[in-house]
């Protein structure tokens, strides 16, 4: 004989399910990346990259080779496609390499970003590239660690990103992310 499970006890079942099911992420994962709260007080400076600030950051944007400008900054992406929830701004010139800061990538994210460098460098891992977001924000930190990992060496960390060169009264200009291949 088959019993019938109360409304409350189903529901009770499915929230217990669930809760157990998603387990929060710790806060770094064990390659060292940050991998939860992003937008919070970041350090000074990351191992094997420079940390500027925005008169250094122009100063270097004014030097043979240019640097590469990478905005790592999240954009939602579903169904194969980044869904523009809201307009994004960055530093002119820059490739917005959207979600390549997050803690955590899967393989066709890490391919994306390798690609990617790899193209802006033009093959050469000695190319100047600064890694950005907003200030606050662990994605440009995790990004440039993500960079040294690959093999690059002129790694610069913009630490206060679109919200210091916007406060120093610099122009950004709207932005859509590179595709997905």
């Amino acid at each position: 004989m088959s019993r019938m499970l109360s409304l409350p006890y189903l529901l009770l079942a499915l929230f217990t399910a669930s809760a157990v099911a998603e387990e929060p992420l710790p806060l770094f994962s064990a390659d060292g990346y940050r991998q939860t709260h992003y937008r919070s007080p970041t350090p000074e400076r990351i191992e094997g990259a420079r940390t500027v600030t925005t008169a250094e950051l122009q100063t270097l944007l004014a030097s043979e080779p240019r640097p590469v400008l990478i905005d790592v900054y999240r954009r939602q992406y579903l169904f194969g496609r980044f869904i523009a929830d809201e307009a994004h701004h960055n530093l002119p010139g820059s490739l917005w390499l959207a979600n390549t800061g997050d803690g955590t990538l899967s393989v066709p994210w890490r391919d994306y970003f390798a690609a990617q460098l790899h193209r802006a460098s033009h093959g050469h891992r000695d190319w100047p590239l600064v890694f950005y977001c907003r200030s606050d924000c662990w994605l440009g930190w995790n990004a440039t660690r993500r960079a040294q990992a690959l093999g690059y060496t002129r790694l610069y960390w913009y630490r206060d990103g679109t919200d210091a060169w916007q406060q120093a009264g610099l122009p950004l200009e709207p932005a859509e992310p590179v595709a997905l291949p």
